[in-house]
């Protein structure tokens, strides 16, 4: 049964990785997932204390994922109305060429706020489209930290089990 468990876990890991990088697949939940089922087997025994708290962070991190691309577009220079645009490439990025819209949309969606906001500032526009991207890549690299440190944790546990 163990065995069966640990091929569990580390699929849901897996998943949890290749999800921090494709925006369609939830990858904190997943990975989260893997480690609980990683907690019933027999080769681990993690605190309540501590999966609480990876829960919650896997939790945050999702939502934080959000809002990541909306708070490089304002450290960037973005209006709200960027902010607003980038928001709304993220929403729309999910449902439009998938996963490439997910990447593509917060860029999008702030250029595109900025440009009704300021029609004749192009460059700020720009600015504000970076930021959201940048924001994206901070949130992608948030996300694999936290399924990498669960993979590590697995990894760790198995070692000294």
């Amino acid at each position: 049964m163990d065995i069966v468990l640990l091929v569990v876990a580390i699929i849901f890991i897996l998943a949890g990785i290749v999800g921090s990088v494709l925006p369609v697949v939830p990858g904190p939940p997943l990975s989260f997932i893997g480690l609980l089922v990683f907690h019933f087997s027999s080769c681990a025994s993690f605190s309540t204390t501590f999966l609480v708290l990876l829960g919650i962070i896997a939790a945050g991190i999702t939502v934080l994922d959000y809002f990541i691309p909306v708070w490089g577009t304002k450290k960037f220079g973005g209006t709200k109305s960027g902010r607003n645009g980038a928001l709304i490439g993220v929403v729309a990025g999910i449902f439009v060429f998938p996963p490439l819209g997910i990447i593509l949309g917060p860029f999008i969606g702030a250029f595109i706020g900025e440009l009704i906001h300021d029609s004749d500032d192009f460059n700020k526009a720009l600015k504000s489209g970076l930021g959201s991207f940048i924001g994206f890549i901070l949130g992608t690299g948030l996300k694999l930290m936290f399924g990498f440190f669960i993979g590590y944790k697995i990894i760790s546990a198995l070692y000294y089990a």
